[in-house]
């Protein structure tokens, strides 16, 4: 099934405009990504270095489970599982709206809907809480090194207008920005894995850490939610599939090296993790130094120096990961304003960058809204946590964390709908049962996330707030699911279209029997 993708593609090698039934305006701008842009732009979402000081760390300590190496193995063959079928999806589907087009076309317009605001949600839920462990770290860091004392929400607000001014321009201007950032963030953090190799703790180069029996209790389920959210990002490959030149082969293939490379990093930073303190201790230390934990071992192995200029790129980290998850909201809300799931307006791009102007705009204004809000109810003396980190940070990506999960598995089951209503079930079988499996080892994942809420917001137990927060995800998918339906009843043409994307406009165009369309570039 074509998408309109080819049309995209010639029409920007003729004139570098774009040949859809509403033009350019209406279309994000083909061939700005090759592989390096866009695995660099779907990587920085990753934020390794806010995984490595931060994730790794509080499961540690939260958990008490010390292989948690072997979990980031173990997602990464069930995501691996899940972009089986995903990536197949992938050469059929090219939409920005990625998870709720395919939802969509596997599953139905109305299921797509409830996607699509799932989808919004979640992504703006994990851009805004960046935000607060952003805005604590930089004041932090004024405060040591230069002895200034500045309220969190200064730098927070400060990065929501950098970052949504950085949507605003060409896609692959965004990239080269990401790539920077995430290649001296990686490089940083592999010389900490060598130097703990180098000097390990008293258990020498103890691989327990990959030991089954270290699995054992009632946490690995909680434990398991902790780390899904390091991988979040490599589902975001087709959101640009627009913006590539290839998508049926760039987009499965960057997804894969995605999963792949964050599983492989991953587990053996968090090996060296336990290397460095020592697997017997690696708790301890953790529940002791907390997100400190990173920054005092390579202090003590690597100096002074090299811990300071970590500070600075675990700042910078999250700030790739900021500038990621903005530009795929803002590419989610183009895909439902060009659908009629959100306003018009939000389906039009930038006359001269071709970024989804409305869609970046809509999502800055959210994340000011959002800060300002948690900074007017902060009451507690600068440089308390409890505000930026605890809550809105805490609250914010575990919301967020839970929505894809619950995406993902519903992808996984629309995979096997479309291609067995496609009548490919038999030539497609390994890749729908990898679906399978990858879908109910989601839903499990998301059964966890849902009973566990409490431990992982940092709530008392039986808290209302353990329940409100996941709520919200619950309550997205209602409102989506509710706005399908009635535009499957007033409006089925509209209906219709959701999930299509730019075949949408052709759809449209050869309902109107072509009067007024707007020709390819150059014909």
């Amino acid at each position: 099934m074509t998408t309109g993708s080819s049309s995209t593609s010639r029409a920007a090698a003729d004139g570098g405009g774009i040949s859809t039934f509403r033009g350019e305006h209406r279309a994000l701008r083909a061939d700005r990504l090759g592989t390096g842009g866009l695995l660099l732009s779907v990587l920085a979402a990753t934020a390794p270095l806010m995984v490595v000081a931060g994730v790794m760390p509080t499961t540690f300590a939260v958990m008490g489970i010390v292989g948690q190496p072997l979990l980031f193995v173990a997602l990464g063959v069930v995501l691996a599982l899940f972009g089986v079928g995903y990536a197949e999806m992938s050469r059929h589907v090219h939409n920005a709206g990625a998870f709720y087009a395919y939802i969509s076309r596997g599953l139905g317009g109305t299921a797509g809907a409830g996607a699509a605001l799932v989808a919004l949600v979640a992504y703006n839920a994990l851009q805004a809480g960046i935000y607060g462990l952003f805005g604590f770290e930089v004041s932090d860091l004024l405060a040591t090194y230069a002895h200034a004392t500045v309220a969190w929400w200064i730098p927070a607000l400060a990065a929501v207008l950098v970052v949504g001014a950085l949507g605003w321009l060409k896609i692959d201007v965004n990239a080269r920005v990401l790539g920077v950032l995430l290649v001296i963030e990686v490089a940083l953090v592999v010389v900490f894995d060598v130097a703990a190799v180098a000097d390990p703790a008293r258990e020498g180069l103890s691989l327990h850490a990959f030991n089954p029996d270290t699995l054992g209790g009632a946490g690995i389920g909680t434990a398991l939610c902790f780390c899904i959210a390091a991988f979040l990002g490599f589902e975001q490959a087709p959101v640009y599939a627009e913006e590539t030149s290839r998508p049926h082969v760039l987009v499965p293939r960057v997804m894969f090296l995605a999963v792949a490379g964050v599983a492989v990093f991953f587990a053996i930073s968090c090996w060296a993790l336990t290397v460095a303190a020592g697997p017997s201790a690696i708790v301890g230390a953790a529940r002791k130094e907390s997100a400190g934990l990173l920054f005092s071992l390579t202090e003590s192995r690597l100096g002074g120096t090299f811990t300071d200029v970590l500070h600075l790129l675990f700042v910078t980290g999250m700030f790739a990961a900021m500038l990621s998850f903005h530009n795929v909201v803002a590419r989610y809300a183009f895909a439902m304003g060009r659908e009629g799931l959100l306003p018009v307006a939000f389906g039009r791009t930038s006359r001269t960058s071709g970024a989804p102007s409305a869609g970046s705009l809509s999502q800055t204004v959210v994340s000011l809204l959002v800060v300002a809000a948690f900074a007017v109810a902060d009451d507690k003396p600068a440089g308390d946590p409890t505000a930026p980190v605890l809550h809105l940070f805490t609250w914010f990506g575990n919301v967020g964390a839970l929505g894809v999960i619950v995406l993902m598995a519903a992808a996984s089951l629309s995979v096997v709908v479309f291609f067995v209503r496609r009548g490919a079930a038999a030539a497609q079988a390994w890749r729908l049962a990898t679906s399978v499996l990858a879908g109910l080892a989601l839903l499990v994942i998301a059964g966890y996330t849902v009973k566990d809420f409490d431990v992982l917001v940092g709530v008392g137990s039986g808290s209302l707030l353990s329940r409100l927060l996941p709520g919200i995800v619950g309550l997205a998918l209602v409102a989506g699911l509710v706005q399908g339906a009635v535009l499957r009843s007033r409006r089925p043409e509209a209906h219709a279209r959701i999930g299509l994307g730019n075949e949408a406009f052709q759809l449209e165009k050869a309902a109107r029997g072509g009067a007024g369309a707007t020709p390819p570039s150059g014909a």
